[in-house]
C-alpha cells in the first residue's frame, strides 16, 4: 500500500488589527472609513471644509478588493 500524499497546509491570513480599527462595515457591506487630510495644516482649511472631513465616508470601489483583503481573517 502507498502512503497518501499529504495535502499542504493553507495558510490563513491575518486581520490587519490597524486597518480593522480605522474601518467599520455597514449593513449592506459597504466599507465605513474617516477623510484624510482632517488636522495637518488646518489653519489654511475653512470651517466648511473642516466640517466635511469630519464626517465618514464610504471607502472608494477602486480600494474595495485591497480593503476587503486587509480585514480577511
Amino acid at each position: 500500500m502507498k502512503a497518501k500524499a499529504k495535502k499542504p497546509k493553507k495558510i490563513k491570513m491575518k486581520t490587519k488589527k490597524t486597518f480593522a480599527k480605522r474601518t467599520k462595515i455597514s449593513g449592506s457591506g459597504k466599507l465605513i472609513v474617516q477623510h484624510n487630510y482632517v488636522s495637518h495644516f488646518a489653519a489654511n482649511k475653512s470651517h466648511k471644509q473642516k466640517m466635511h472631513l469630519a464626517k465618514s465616508t464610504t471607502a472608494s470601489d477602486t480600494d474595495y478588493k485591497r480593503d476587503r483583503q486587509l480585514l480577511q481573517g
